[in-house]
């Protein structure tokens, strides 16, 4: 049987290990928040092994949320990849002894550029932290190996401090849903961030009636559309308001003779409605909140109908 005794006591050594972490968000982590959000070339994330590893996963954190960045491998870098680094980027360097060869070749030329280097390092008095701009102590007391050897908490360590970095960046460069939405249009979670333009019926496909359209026409109108419901709109397409299934039972219910009506008489006036650029995932939140299965998309200028978004066409994009 599997020793889940020490699968517990590596997880434990990890969590401890990040927690250890919260008191040393200081100042000189602060100096490289400053660093990173006043860049005005790249950031170039840096390590080798295993840490080289974590670096691409903060280079590629950085990128997704708006901060242009990418890995450089140190041993490629000494034979010709330097040629990428320009004087306005910013440097992050990981090499938890700070002694890492590879990454020491690179400094003279870092400095000669005259960009700018944060180091992630477990010994702040190391080579590379001395030579950095700002050096970060990643340092764990112990790693989860029960040799003590293989980078476990250490690298763990230094993936959340890179979290940490690429989130306060986040928000300090007021970074919001709508941009990341735009950075990733693939995949389910590019879709949970689709606007309701791209998922609505539009132009010929809108439901339609004016408030004088006799009540065969809407039932018509309705049926042939095939989203449970219509919007009742003026010469210009501004939305008065709504008619849906359930109003029809309701009103058939208490008027037999509801094919005598209008529009105007049976619609609900003053329907939900949303503008076009509304995430899909805001649209879903809306409708289950408020129990109902369409919502109208407005122009916010003129209150001109745009289209119609439907629960199902959420279900199709499998935000759900």
């Amino acid at each position: 049987m599997a020793d889940l005794a020490l699968a517990r006591r590596v997880l434990e050594t990890e969590a401890a290990a990040i927690l250890a972490l919260v008191g040393r968000v200081d100042a000189r982590f602060d100096a490289a928040v400053r660093l990173l959000r006043n860049c005005r070339g790249r950031v170039i994330v840096t390590g080798m092994g295993k840490s080289g590893i974590i670096c691409r996963k903060i280079a590629a954190t950085f990128t997704s949320t708006g901060t242009p960045a990418f890995f450089l491998h140190p041993a490629e870098a000494t034979h010709g990849d330097l040629g990428v680094l320009q004087a306005d980027d910013v440097v992050v360097a990981l090499s938890y002894s700070g002694e890492t060869d590879e990454i020491l070749r690179l400094l003279e030329t870092i400095r000669r550029l005259g960009a700018r280097l944060i180091a992630i390092t477990g010994v702040p008095g190391s080579s590379l932290a001395q030579a950095a701009d700002v050096a970060i102590d990643c340092s764990v007391t112990e790693e989860a190996c029960p040799m003590n050897l293989v980078p476990t908490a250490s690298t763990t360590a230094s993936l959340a401090i890179g979290d940490a970095l690429a989130m306060t960046l986040l928000v300090e460069k007021g970074f919001k849903q709508e941009d990341f939405a735009s950075l990733h249009p693939g995949g389910k979670l590019g879709r949970r961030l689709m606007r309701v333009e791209s998922l609505m019926h539009g132009g010929a496909q809108r439901p339609l009636v004016h408030a004088d359209t006799p009540m065969h026409d809407v039932i018509y109108e309705m049926s042939s559309k095939g989203l449970g419901m219509t919007c009742v709109v003026d010469g210009g397409d501004a939305l008065l308001g709504i008619i849906t299934d359930g109003d029809l039972r309701r009103h058939m219910g208490r008027a037999p003779g509801v094919l005598q009506l209008t529009a105007s008489d049976v619609m609900t006036r003053g329907p939900v409605a949303i503008p076009p650029a509304t995430l899909g995932a805001e649209a879903l939140h809306i409708m289950e909140s408020r129990k109902i299965t369409s919502l109208v998309v407005v122009d916010g200028s003129t209150n001109r109908v745009t289209g119609v978004v439907h629960l199902h066409d959420l279900w199709r994009t499998e935000m759900i």
